[in-house]
């Protein structure tokens, strides 16, 4: 690893702490999309509070960290946010990453298999794509991104937010496009799936491809009417999936 920085308070969100002397709770550690932030996960983790804790990690290069290079390398940023672990590693959290999350959560899950790793919005390592979004110029790469999210349009309308915005955007989407994962890789966590039936970056067969790379149990869930982005129309439903699977794990 290089010189990102590792310490839990710079990497973690806590948006909904436990209350002092409160039953202790499940940790859930979320990774988020290329461009995204902790922030995005702000509404699952009030949804699943207090019986599950979200830690909500924050890339270098963005809001309270935007004076920090972007990270570079799938593997590199996988290896930081699980150092920054450290607090919570004994309790077994389980991970959920969406998009380029969900790539960043299997390789943290290598490293530290995690009680249970959910991945969403994302194909399998056995299933890959070119594609190189990251040389598009900025209206190119914004149209994109629009594509996927038209939610996006407003951060992009406003001059100011679109300068904060676009370079981690870029950056990470050139992080997640020259990522290569070995194909035939393994996790020893159960894999749970999740994706929308309209996204234009997963089919479903990309999807189920995940069942490869597990050597626990696998199920699939598809969000009908659901695009890249379903989690943002459908947090409810999300949050009662991960509710129920962490509720019924072992301890």
């Amino acid at each position: 690893m290089t010189g990102l920085t590792v310490d839990s308070a710079t990497w973690i969100r806590r948006y909904h702490p436990p209350a002092p002397g409160a039953p202790e709770s499940v940790p859930l550690v979320c990774f988020p999309h290329a461009g995204g932030s902790a922030s995005y996960f702000h509404g699952l983790s009030r949804l699943l509070s207090p019986a599950v804790e979200v830690l909500a990690v924050q890339y270098p290069g963005r809001q309270d960290r935007r004076a920090e290079a972007p990270a570079t390398d799938v593997r590199e940023l996988a290896a930081a946010v699980v150092a920054a672990l450290g607090p919570w590693a004994e309790r077994g959290p389980a991970y959920f990453g969406h998009s380029m999350g969900a790539a960043v959560a299997f390789e943290a899950a290598r490293l530290s298999p995690p009680s249970v790793l959910f991945v969403s919005g994302r194909r399998a390592p056995s299933a890959p794509r070119d594609e190189a979004f990251h040389l598009l110029d900025d209206d190119g790469l914004i149209a994109e991104t629009r594509r996927l999210d038209e939610a996006s349009a407003a951060v992009f309308a406003d001059p100011e937010l679109r300068e904060l915005v676009l370079p981690p955007l870029r950056a990470d989407y050139r992080t997640i496009e020259t990522y290569r994962p070995e194909p035939d890789s393994v996790v020893e966590a159960p894999v749970e799936v999740l994706v929308g039936d309209r996204d234009p970056r997963v089919t479903e067969a990309e999807a189920r491809a995940w069942q490869a790379h597990t050597a626990g149990e696998f199920r699939c869930t598809v969000f009908r009417d659901g695009g890249h982005f379903y989690l943002a129309d459908r947090t409810d439903e999300v949050a009662a999936l991960v509710s129920g699977r962490l509720s019924g794990r072992s301890r």
